[in-house]
């Protein structure tokens, strides 16, 4: 049995780059934390991911353990390998691929139309439009 969405993924797809959500992440790290303790460590959580690179965000990972993983256990370290992977593309591209939540936007909204086949392919194209729209905005900026 696998045990981890990255390890599914990779069984079948060896050579794929697995970006865990961020968000998804920062909700479980908060899941057993005191509301007194939240805001401070959400501070310190946001320098991780906000990190202009890879070795920042591990320094503040390394920061955060010292800090709070005696009182608290941090999944970062845990998942940092399929957590990390986005810190090698530019800022507007991590916008993009931190969060799957556009992803289960999608998906959600194509599970509760109640349509034919052909009216679920013209709602995923312009789905596919509408955020290709958005990436060749992005992709501008960048350059």
């Amino acid at each position: 049995m696998l045990k981890s969405f990255p390890t599914a993924i990779n069984s079948v797809f060896p050579n794929t780059e697995v970006q865990l959500c961020i968000v998804h992440q920062i909700r479980n790290s908060l899941k057993y934390v005191s509301s007194k303790d939240a805001k401070s460590l959400l501070i310190d959580l946001k320098k991780i991911y906000q990190a202009s690179s890879k070795e920042i965000a591990e320094n503040y990972l390394l920061e955060l353990e010292e800090k709070w993983g005696i009182k608290y256990t941090m999944v970062w370290q845990n998942n940092w390998e399929n957590l990390s992977g986005y810190f090698k593309y530019s800022d507007p591209v991590r916008r993009l691929i931190y969060t799957t939540n556009p992803i289960e936007g999608l998906h959600r909204q194509i599970s509760k139309t109640k349509a034919s086949i052909n009216a679920l392919y013209k709602l995923v194209y312009c789905a596919i439009k509408k955020v290709e729209e958005k990436w060749t905005c992005l992709h501008m900026i960048g350059h």
